[in-house]
């Protein structure tokens, strides 16, 4: 049982120490990412109907309020790799949190008392 119980504790040890270096890994991505935006592009018609003069328009909500903006077409790109990089942003944020959480049940469950 003793010997279970220190291999089991090697284990988790190495487990963990794997979870915290990705956990870095992950951050240092983080700094990576330059401007961001949260939102959705999309195209809207000053006359719908028709289908016709469409324009783009950026869609978020922020601090529990709804925002519409309308997109130049010159800024199309810019903002476009701003929405890229905030998606990427709620990906890694996600799996930071999912392996924080992963590693702090080890650590709970290994620590004597």
């Amino acid at each position: 049982m003793l010997l279970y119980t220190a291999k089991r504790t090697s284990m988790t040890k190495q487990n963990l120490k794997k979870i915290e270096k990705r956990i870095q890994s992950l951050k240092c991505r983080l700094v990576e990412l330059g401007d961001m935006r949260p939102g959705t592009l999309s195209v809207q018609y000053r006359e719908p109907t028709k289908r016709m003069k469409p324009f783009n328009q950026i869609s978020y909500t922020y601090k529990g309020k709804s925002r519409s903006e309308y997109v130049r077409p010159e800024n199309l790109g810019t903002v476009r790799c701003e929405l890229t990089a905030y998606k990427k942003f709620k990906t890694i944020v996600g799996e930071i949190i999912d392996l924080s959480i992963e590693g702090s049940r080890i650590r709970c469950n290994t620590r004597t008392r």
